[in-house]
């Protein structure tokens, strides 16, 4: 878990919501959820007992800067707490969903960059490429903002190879939490839950790779996803353990 010391200023202030885009219904609809969302996570944040775990030659990554990291959309809340004040740019999509999550999150200090992966990519993956050029860390949930559920998507591979920097990836494991029926399964941790996050050793992407081997990164990148996942799932009731010790918190 970040320490103190890793925590920046607040994200810039974000535009008041466009009269012209959305009508006074929807406006009144989406400051509701923002209010609701970020109160659930200031809410419910501190109360989580979170555990790290690294695979071997993972150490420490999580405290470099910048990284391009990956992970899955059921897992974003407990991530946004994690996470926090750390100035990360986040892939955010146009749309009314894509919205509310990106406000939601703006209030725990991370920026979105707009686009997906259906829509505008080429224009988010230039502004995730300025932000790694000027030293911010950048994150996917790689597959977001529609599915399908726990598919790789190769956004960060792309971003791998043209920035020239590693991909890293992790999970974040929730012991008790409520499930929502959507098509990700979005988590929402119960006060006082054990979250054990699993990190993934680094996916170097070289600038010369071709087009076949971005899509052996992407594989590999699936299955690394796939491997985290189940280790946090299989271990989380384990966090607090000697071998998994609660972060101090930062």
């Amino acid at each position: 878990m970040p320490e103190a010391s890793t925590r920046i200023a607040a994200a810039p202030a974000l535009p008041a919501l466009d009269p012209r885009r959305y009508t006074l219904r929807q406006r009144i609809v989406l400051r509701l959820i923002i209010w609701f969302g970020y109160s659930i996570i200031r809410l419910i944040g501190p109360t989580l007992r979170v555990a790290v775990s690294y695979e071997d030659g993972a150490q420490q990554t999580l405290d470099q800067r910048p990284l391009i990291a990956s992970f899955w959309h059921s897992c974003m809340i407990p991530a946004t707490y994690i996470f926090r004040d750390m100035g990360i740019r986040v892939m955010s999509s146009n749309s009314y969903d894509g919205e509310y999550m990106g406000r939601i999150i703006h209030k725990f200090g991370f920026v979105a960059v707009k686009g997906s992966s259906s829509r505008n990519a080429v224009r988010a993956l230039l502004g995730l490429r300025r932000a790694l050029e000027e030293g911010w860390t950048v994150a996917f949930t790689l597959d977001g903002p529609r599915g399908p559920r726990h598919k790789v998507k190769p956004g960060p591979v792309a971003l791998a190879r043209s920035s020239g920097l590693a991909l890293t990836l992790f999970h974040a494991a929730v012991d008790r939490a409520w499930v929502l029926n959507t098509w990700d399964r979005l988590m929402i941790p119960m006060p006082f839950s054990r979250v054990l996050v699993r990190v993934g050793k680094l996916i170097p992407v070289p600038q010369d790779a071709t087009n076949e081997d971005v899509e052996r990164y992407t594989t590999e990148l699936q299955a690394a996803l796939d491997r985290v996942c189940e280790f946090a799932e299989a271990n989380v009731k384990r966090a607090g353990t000697g071998e998994f010790p609660y972060c101090r918190e930062g």
